[in-house]
């Protein structure tokens, strides 16, 4: 490269990282809330349910439960994307998802290289799983994996799983006033299937007896710049500029639990808005019942992108599941996790003082 392609380069990748910041400009910062992360629960939907497994067990001494729906075993794919196709979606003849022992071997070796928490925190945590009788994206084999491995560390009262036998792939919702029909499989993956209420459904299991949801929402839904947890550009980790959190009125004053709910692949705000933020379903459980509902975005990649100079392949905008931003995406040092991480302290940074009157 001679040196004036190199002052190109250098001014393009400033010209870049200024578009950035104009774009994530538009999204003021997220609010210290004084939030406790004593229950913090997670969930999520297709790479939404592997982040969240992945989640739960890298931070396992602080997740106390995962909703998983649609999504298979810690580090099924093995950051092959090859397997993550096959063997931790359509499992065939010599492509079968992992076995639980198999499982429990890779926590145990990551948590070896302290990489992830010990498994042993997994073992007081309760978990709630969801399979569609009509999904064809990510089989029952695949989910029967997971199941395995929870059954492998926790004792069965622990465990909750439910199938609707007429379900696609998607998160099943009362909340969303436009879903689509119980058996689709196509964007925004927002299905009603009778009154099946799946976050209602989960957050119950994961957190004990629920108060009723509310009839309408009163807290509100904050946009947040991501920027500041990345370490990075967001767009390095194919994450959004702009994430949303829910904070119920009464959260404003402190010490309300903390729930993640991860979207799932073609189910940020760049493919279909607000949709999941505001129809999944926990944000009118989350109003009566003290519960902050943070959703941290991920944006669609093809290779190169504005704003970044990395390489990354993640045209659906899914969570990454199989290593397409970094090697270590399934531990604590994975970039998206740490990002994940960086918020929730954020959301539990003690509230300023009230000011003098």
């Amino acid at each position: 490269m001679t040196r004036a392609t190199r002052s190109i380069a250098r001014l393009l990748a400033g010209l870049v990282l200024l578009a950035g910041t104009a774009q994530a400009a538009d999204a003021p910062p997220m609010p210290a809330l004084g939030a406790s992360l004593a229950q913090l629960t997670v969930s999520g939907v297709s790479s939404g349910g592997y982040m969240a497994v992945q989640f739960q067990v890298a931070h396992s001494t602080l997740v106390t439960g995962a909703g998983i729906l649609a999504a298979g075993p810690y580090e099924c794919a093995a950051g092959s994307m090859w397997r993550a196709l096959n063997n931790c979606m359509n499992p065939g003849a010599g492509t079968r998802a992992p076995s639980a022992e198999q499982t429990f071997t890779r926590v145990r070796e990551e948590a070896a290289a302290h990489s992830i928490d010990p498994p042993e925190g997994l073992r007081d945590d309760r978990v709630w799983v969801f399979s569609g009788g009509a999904d064809h994206t990510v089989e029952r084999p695949v989910v029967d994996a997971l199941l395995a491995f929870y059954r492998r560390v926790l004792p069965g009262d622990a465990i909750r799983f439910v199938e609707v036998g007429e379900a696609g792939h998607a998160m099943m919702s009362i909340a969303d006033p436009q879903p689509n029909a119980c058996a689709t499989s196509e964007p925004p993956f927002i299905n009603r299937c009778g009154d099946f209420d799946a976050a209602g459904e989960l957050l119950a299991h994961l957190l004990g007896p629920l108060a009723p949801r509310s009839a309408a929402r009163t807290g509100e839904m904050l946009a947040f710049d991501q920027r500041p947890f990345t370490g990075r550009a967001p767009i390095d980790l194919s994450l959004a500029d702009r994430g949303y959190v829910y904070v119920p009125g009464g959260c404003r004053s402190g010490g309300c639990r903390v729930h993640v709910a991860f979207h799932g692949c073609r189910q940020g705000e760049a493919q279909v808005g607000r949709r999941f933020v505001d129809g999944a379903g926990y944000n009118e459980w989350a109003d009566s019942n003290r519960l902050i509902v943070l959703y941290p975005q991920v944006r669609p990649r093809s290779g190169f992108a504005w704003g970044s100079l990395r390489w990354v392949y993640n045209p659906k905008g899914c969570w990454d599941w199989w290593g397409y931003a970094d090697p270590d995406y399934a531990t604590r040092n994975g970039g998206q996790i740490k990002a994940v991480r960086a918020m929730l302290e954020r959301l539990a940074t003690p509230l300023p003082p009230s000011p003098e009157r």
